[in-house]
């Protein structure tokens, strides 16, 4: 709230004369605050911001100050479904918005609601015209997608819908999820984890912590054993498999050795891409009012995680050199070596390779080593999206 209120002060004085209207998650958590600064013109809530009406009336002068209603009350999601683009290569679909849990350290369930899905036909559909248009991989987001389809009739599980993209869509070469709470995977999403190619192999697992008194603190539904269990499992059926994760460091009450399990948690489900979060109040949540962990611990032991994250990523790489990876090209330039091309590859890693390639392409790539944090490697041929649907290596 604090960077906001900087923006805003920054705003009105490059624009004095502008209107300046304020909206997003915490406007609709907070406006009272935005709306006590003398600077903002207008405060739109996170629903009234998707409202043709709300811009009609701002353009005509008859817009109220405060545009803000219960954030709870919406019960549909809005129309658009893509939340934005990587280079005209990546396309993110949002599936979802809101959340139904309560964990005691988030304030996202108040700027967004509760769940709320976007029906199975409007998804598929909008991946169709996607690559329709030459997009190669779509990434399917949300705020807590596993939690798809809980407000639908006959309440499908997200499993159904990733079934239902591979199925009706064949021409997708490659589907990825977004963050993803692994108690909550069902029985189909699994099925489609180990069994199907064109859904890629990095999943990315909102952990939050690895002592399981923390999570309970938390209010998570999952334990350390069950993260455990899960890496286990899909690494069982598809070793490639590549896990990302979000940890919170300095969590109220959390001593070192509560931090220690964290540390050893990355170790025992082999984590490679890790968002580490020093631990950051947020006014109403229950976590503020618990015994707050100091400031300078909470950033020292985020900064040992980070360390350790690093070396994970390290080993990856590693074990990636005279391996080849199937890699979606998203951006192009030019050097004194000629041509060069990036991307991802099926596990998220970035990789650089030279020569002129199309944003879009699928590249087989073998891996030679790494500069600067990212893969190099050399271009041996496209994979069209027949041969990627078969798996192609």
């Amino acid at each position: 709230m604090r960077q906001a209120r900087q923006a805003i002060r920054r705003a009105k004085r490059a624009r004095p004369d502008a209107r300046l209207i304020v909206t997003g998650c915490g406007a609709q958590i907070d406006p009272k605050m935005f709306l006590d600064m003398p600077d903002v013109d207008h405060v739109l809530g996170n629903a009234e911001k998707m409202r043709p009406r709300s811009f009609v009336d701002l353009a005509m002068g008859t817009a109220e100050r405060l545009l803000v209603n219960d954030i709870f009350s919406v019960g549909e999601t809005a129309g658009h479904l893509i939340d934005g683009f990587r280079e005209k290569a990546r396309a993110f679909v949002q599936i979802q918005n809101g959340c139904n849990h309560r964990c005691t350290f988030c304030i996202i369930p108040y700027g967004r609601g509760n769940s709320r899905s976007v029906p199975a036909g409007e998804v598929v559909e909008q991946i169709k015209r996607l690559v329709d248009h030459g997009y190669g991989e779509v990434v399917l987001s949300g705020v807590d997608i596993t939690s798809w389809g809980g407000d639908l009739p006959g309440t499908p599980p997200l499993g159904r819908l990733v079934q239902q993209i591979l199925k009706h869509v064949p021409d997708l070469p490659r589907l990825r999820i977004s963050s993803i709470d692994s108690i909550e995977v069902d029985a189909p999403l699994f099925e489609a984890m180990i069994s199907e190619p064109r859904l890629m192999p990095h999943l990315h697992l909102s952990l939050q912590a690895g002592d399981n008194m923390i999570l309970k603190r938390m209010k998570r539904r999952h334990s350390r054993e069950d993260a455990i269990a899960f890496c286990q499992s899909v690494r069982a059926h598809r070793p490639e498999i590549v896990f990302g994760a979000d940890i919170i460091t300095g969590f109220p009450t959390e001593s070192e050795a509560m931090f220690q399990n964290s540390l050893k948690l990355v170790e025992a489900c082999d984590l490679t891409w890790l968002h580490v979060f020093p631990y950051s109040e947020r006014v109403g949540t229950p976590a503020a009012r618990m015994p707050q962990v100091d400031v300078p611990v909470r950033k020292e032991r985020a900064a040992r995680l980070r360390a350790l994250g690093e070396a994970q990523v390290d080993r990856y790489y590693a074990d990636c050199v005279g391996k080849t990876h199937m890699v979606l090209v998203e951006k192009t330039g030019s050097g004194p070596d000629g041509p060069w091309a990036m991307g991802h590859s099926e596990g998220f890693a970035p990789v650089r390779m030279q020569g002129d390639y199309a944003a879009g392409a699928i590249m087989a790539v073998v891996i030679d080593g790494q500069e600067d944090g990212v893969l190099q490697g050399r271009a041996q041929q496209s994979i069209g999206a027949a041969q990627q649907m078969m798996g192609v290596k």
